[in-house]
């Protein structure tokens, strides 16, 4: 375990550990998508890994599915970042904001304009959502015009921009999790008939589109993508050719020169290791559920650089030093996982908290 606590240079920046904050959706941000107040000390109070990449964050109204999530790209979105940016730096630390297009995933009254969501195909995903009528079916979206998918490209090069005035370090594309990039991988979300669908390269010419745009707009070395190969839920099925999409995709998107590529593992371990061989830049690993043991061991093997975690950084402001001590974590409360207030949220106690009780 100890490499983890090595620094390690990260696109432009030298982080000083290898382990990372995984982006966790909290909806506790302002109904205009500005982040909430008690955001920028929920951050800092986890700026002791290496990294910190946000919840996710739309990059303009369509991209909105979830009610009470934060936007990048209104200045007072800007002005919420600000604080949360200023007060991670405080603490040593650097934060990404991930940008995330929800896509099919969103409902009208989730969104500032109530409008359907957008999606590659109009095909629903046959889930329900939560909305502040309570729980509703997602409704069928609407099917983006080609125009509009290059709108939308341009919408995620404007908000890595706006993210970067903000103060953040740099932004990650969420194109993992069934959400608007990863629905063009899918032909389950996906049957255009545009440059848009139907071959794997077709496919997967969003996702480079919007990787490229933002890598123009505020530099590679402060550009990252997030994916999950395999990922089934929300009526996402990548069908046969999953596999060999994302060989081709991360091939192509090592040509950019990005800071990294964070993968959410599903399982297929041949996959992954094909991956690692493909990409040459620093790759984060997010292995969900992953047991307290057996931190620390992708580095240890050489499959990442860096190790991403969740829940126990959810629960445990204190997440490294509780690792370097060997001491027990606090237990995450699933109840204070999506919206409220400081309860479940800042309130988690740090080591030496429990240890003065």
């Amino acid at each position: 375990m100890s490499k983890l606590f090595d620094s390690v240079r990260v696109g432009r920046y030298t982080l000083q550990n290898r382990l990372v904050m995984a982006p966790m959706t909290r909806s506790r941000a302002q109904f205009d998508g500005t982040p909430g107040a008690l955001a920028a000390r929920y951050y800092a109070q986890r700026a002791g890994v290496g990294l910190i990449v946000s919840e996710g964050t739309q990059p303009s109204d369509d991209g909105q599915g979830y009610l009470t999530t934060p936007g990048i790209y209104t200045d007072a979105h800007v002005a919420g970042w600000q604080k949360i940016a200023d007060a991670v730096h405080a603490r040593g630390g650097h934060i990404f904001i991930q940008l995330m297009h929800a896509g099919r995933m969103s409902h009208p009254d989730n969104t500032p304009h109530h409008r359907m969501g957008v999606a590659p195909s109009a095909i629903a995903p046959g889930t329900g959502m939560f909305t502040a009528k309570g729980m509703q079916d997602i409704p069928v979206p609407r099917a983006l015009t080609t125009e509009e998918v290059h709108q939308t490209v341009a919408d995620f090069a404007f908000a890595a921009r706006r993210a970067v005035e903000a103060g953040a370090d740099g932004v990650e594309i969420h194109g993992a999790n069934a959400y608007l990039i990863q629905q063009f991988f899918a032909p389950s979300a996906n049957t255009r008939t545009d440059e848009y669908g139907g071959s794997i390269e077709n496919r997967v010419r969003f996702a480079i589109e919007v990787a490229t745009a933002i890598a123009d707009e505020i530099g590679a070395d402060r550009t990252a993508i997030r994916l999950s190969p395999g990922t089934t839920m929300w009526g996402i099925d990548e069908g046969e050719e999953g596999p060999q999409l994302y060989r081709h995709l991360v091939a192509e998107l090592d040509k950019l020169g990005l800071a990294y590529l964070h993968v959410m593992h599903q399982g297929n371990e041949p996959l992954l290791a094909d991956l690692r061989k493909l990409w040459r830049g620093k790759l984060i690993l997010n292995r969900p559920g992953r047991p307290r043991e057996q931190v620390g061991a992708d580095v240890a093997s050489g499959m990442a650089d860096l190790e991403a975690y969740g829940s126990m950084v959810l629960a445990n402001p204190d997440f490294v030093e509780r690792l370097k001590a060997n001491a027990v974590m606090n237990e995450p409360h699933r109840e204070g996982f999506f919206g409220g207030t400081e309860k479940f949220y800042t309130d988690y106690p740090t080591l030496s908290e429990v240890q003065a009780v």
